[in-house]
């Protein structure tokens, strides 16, 4: 799993659009008990959420015929044979950032009524190359998300104003020609399209395809520089690919980060790979590593994990996080705030405090069947929130949820939404940029 959580969990497709009742997946909660840990209250099952009247639907949504993505347009020749000037480079990005993040959040601060998302996840694959041993997704069989569910998807998406799509998985790149043409779409409707991956799939071609495509960002997910029980996903068998990402940027005009999920086993390859992306002058993105909190039959490593946390790391977890803050306060470009990390040592010990997560009315995720939910960490859930074009988010049955809901998650990508629905830490940070000439992101948010 390459996002803003450890592990996930599946919908079955069925037909054009299953109906509602997400009943019709394949997986079904797992309680989250991790005996090491001196509270394991925080991985029971998730507790049984106050909802109000359900709006779930039998029916199915029909359509007269299937859509297709078109064909890209191919200008990669011209593309890869001319390097921007950082002066481009900077340019690009801050028109394609005002453009895809500004605006939509400013309009959603003009509706603060109404479902507006200035970031989707769509859900194309579950599927993965890759056995990490605290994610399932290897060897899943379900079925990725059809051309005619990906078009409509961002149709609906553009209808409401948001302009932000994370493509999301599994491993996206195991449907590289599909992922090509969903970015291209995506791209020429005004999208920052958002592409998370392994790496290992990852080749010179695919980069220059989908780069051409015009995808904004590339989410490169590493734990490990070298290969470490359990983590697959590490920088060393990937260093070509890593090297010519970083060099086709200014070709193509996209960004690339690496996203790093802290476990028991390579605490110090976090600090490695902080210095590597340093070194590269990419961003970084971190998680804290936690058992699945949900279970697929193939998933053979919920016992005796090497990665997963345990009373005894905390210490030197807490140490980490201190540094990664330390890093973030001297310049260093990270996705998460330094409010983050301090939570994430609450976080292992299964002590949240309330936070403000917009799940559901400024974020929402799309399942493989283009089923909705607000979010991640409830893609299982069997409360109906509607499908693509026919949203059914409910403001106060979101809100009587979160009471819950919200104790148990720390989402990375959540908690950086919420943060930004603070009007004073946005306009603390835009003078932080002002007073830089806005030439490139330091800290976070």
């Amino acid at each position: 799993m390459i996002f803003s959580r450890a592990a996930g969990t599946p919908g079955r497709q069925a037909g054009m659009f299953a109906a509602i009742t997400v009943k019709t997946m394949s997986m079904e909660p797992l309680p989250r008990i991790q005996p090491e840990r001196e509270d394991s209250s925080r991985f029971d099952e998730t507790p049984n959420l106050v909802l109000l009247p359900d709006p779930r639907r039998a029916g199915l949504i029909s359509v007269d015929e299937q859509q297709s993505l078109p064909e890209p347009t191919i200008r990669m020749p011209e593309a890869k044979s001319r390097l921007m000037s950082n002066k481009e480079y900077n340019a690009l990005n801050r028109t394609r950032n005002v453009r895809a993040w500004l605006i939509p959040y400013v309009t959603s601060r003009c509706h603060p009524r109404k479902f507006r998302p200035v970031l989707s996840y769509l859900f194309t694959d579950w599927r993965c190359n890759l056995d990490c041993h605290y994610c399932w997704a290897y060897n899943d069989k379900v079925p990725g998300m059809t051309e005619d569910t990906a078009k409509r998807s961002l149709d609906w998406l553009h209808s409401v104003g948001c302009r932000v799509a994370a493509i999301m998985g599994g491993e996206p790149l195991i449907r590289p020609q599909f992922i090509r043409k969903l970015v291209n779409y995506g791209s020429q409707k005004g999208f920052f399209m958002y592409l998370p991956t392994n790496g290992r799939l990852m080749k010179p071609e695919i980069i220059d395809q989908i780069g051409d495509a015009g995808v904004a960002v590339w989410n490169l997910a590493v734990d490990a520089v070298r290969l470490k029980p359990g983590l697959p996903k590490a920088l060393d068998p990937i260093r070509p690919q890593f090297e010519y990402l970083i060099r086709m940027q200014r070709h193509y005009g996209f960004m690339a980060f690496l996203n790093i999920n802290i476990c028991r086993n390579n605490l110090e390859d976090v600090k490695e790979l902080t210095e590597i992306a340093r070194d590269h002058g990419i961003a970084t993105d971190y998680h804290i590593n936690e058992p699945p909190m949900m279970t697929q039959t193939q998933f053979k490593h919920l016992e005796n994990n090497p990665t997963f946390l345990r009373p005894e790391d905390f210490p030197a977890v807490d140490d980490l996080l201190d540094y990664l803050s330390d890093k973030n306060r001297s310049g260093y470009k990270m996705v998460n705030s330094c409010q983050h990390f301090a939570d994430m040592k609450e976080f292992m010990r299964g002590r949240v405090e309330p936070w403000a997560c917009r799940a559901g009315h400024n974020t929402s995720l799309i399942r493989t069947d283009g089923t909705l939910a607000p979010c991640f960490s409830l893609y299982s859930s069997t409360f109906g929130w509607g499908v693509i074009e026919a949203p059914e988010f409910d403001r106060r049955q979101l809100e009587e949820m979160k009471k819950s809901c919200n104790r148990h998650c720390l989402s990375t990508c959540q908690h950086t939404v919420g943060y930004a629905y603070s009007a004073w830490r946005v306009v603390k940070w835009l003078g932080k940029q002002a007073a830089r000439g806005f030439q490139g992101v330091t800290g976070s948010f």
